[in-house]
C-alpha cells in the first residue's frame, strides 16, 4: 500500500470532530517543513481536477497569522487563513482554520508528528465545527485528500519490488472457424458480456492486453494475464460468461517467459 493509499478520516458530525491519519516513509522534519514552508505547500496541497493553491503566506510564530489563496478547478477563487497557537518543531503544531467558503467560520487544526519503523505517522485533529455537520463531513472527505496529496509528494520514489507474478497468453476459441463473423444474437450478447467481465480486471492489472486476432486459420480471442498463479486464472476463466453461457468456447492458456522477454 503506498503511502497516499493509506490516508484516512474519519467525521464525528455528533461531536463536530475530525480524526485524519497517514503514514509517510520520511522523518518527522521532512514532513513538518511540508506542513509549513510556503514555497512546498503551494506545490502538493491540491490537483488541478480539484483545486490548487496558488499562495501561502505567513508570519511563523506563535500569534502569527498565516492566508491561503486558490483556485477551484472551475476557476472560482477561494481564500482561508488563520493564526498560529502552538508551534513545537517537528512534533506539533495548532492553528485555527477560518475558511472564506465556510462564511469565515473558526476551527481548530492541530498536527500531531510521532516516530513509525518507516517514517512518521501524521495525525490531523479537526475540530470545533459544533452543529455544522454538513460543514464537518465536507472538511472530513477533504483532509483524506490532502494527506494523500502530501504523502505523494513527500515520499521517496523506491525501485518496485521483484516482479513474481505468472504471465500466460490465454486464447479464446470458439465453436467454429468462422465464429467472430457468424454471431448469433445470443453468442454477440455472450461476446460483449465477455468484454465487460475482462475489463475491471484490466483495470486490476491482471489483464494487460486483450482482443480478437484475425487468424486465416480461424479467428480467436487473445488475452495476455498477469496472474499469481495458473490457477488464479483458471478460476477467473471460468466466471467468464464466454464460458459460463456454455455456448461452445473454451481457453487455452500458454505460459510466457515474460521475465526473460523484457530484458530483451
Amino acid at each position: 500500500m503506498t503511502a497516499a493509499a493509506n490516508a484516512r478520516a474519519i467525521a464525528d458530525v455528533t461531536q463536530g470532530t475530525i480524526l485524519a491519519s497517514v503514514d509517510i516513509a520520511v522523518p518527522a522534519e521532512r514532513v513538518f517543513a511540508a506542513l509549513t514552508q510556503s514555497e512546498e505547500i503551494v506545490q502538493w496541497w491540491g490537483n488541478p481536477a480539484v483545486y490548487t493553491t496558488t499562495s501561502w503566506k505567513t508570519d511563523f510564530r506563535v500569534g502569527g497569522r498565516w492566508r491561503a489563496e486558490g483556485a477551484g478547478a472551475d476557476g472560482v477563487p477561494f481564500s482561508v487563513e488563520g493564526s498560529f497557537l502552538e508551534i513545537d518543531p517537528p512534533r506539533k503544531l495548532v492553528q485555527t482554520w477560518e475558511p472564506q467558503w465556510d462564511g469565515g467560520a473558526k476551527t481548530t487544526l492541530t498536527y500531531l508528528l510521532s516516530p513509525t519503523a518507516t517514517g512518521t505517522r501524521l495525525v490531523v485533529r479537526h475540530e470545533g465545527f459544533g452543529d455544522r455537520t454538513e460543514s464537518c463531513q465536507m472538511h472530513g472527505d477533504g483532509w483524506a485528500m490532502v494527506l494523500g496529496w502530501l504523502a505523494a509528494d513527500i515520499t521517496p520514489i523506491s525501485a518496485p519490488p521483484p516482479d513474481t507474478a505468472k504471465y500466460f497468453l490465454a486464447r479464446l476459441l470458439g465453436p467454429r472457424p468462422d465464429f467472430a463473423t457468424t454471431l448469433t444474437p445470443d453468442e454477440r450478447a455472450m461476446m460483449q458480456a465477455h468484454g465487460q467481465y475482462w475489463r475491471q480486471y484490466m483495470a486490476t492489472g491482471k489483464v494487460l492486453v486483450l482482443g480478437p486476432v484475425n487468424d486465416p486459420k480461424g479467428s480467436w480471442g487473445l488475452g495476455i494475464m498477469r496472474v499469481d498463479s495458473e490457477e488464479e486464472l483458471l478460476e477467473l476463466e471460468s466466471r467468464d460468461p464466454a464460458i459460463t453461457t456454455g455456448q461452445g468456447t473454451s481457453y487455452e492458456n500458454l505460459p510466457m517467459f515474460f521475465a526473460s522477454w523484457k530484458q530483451v
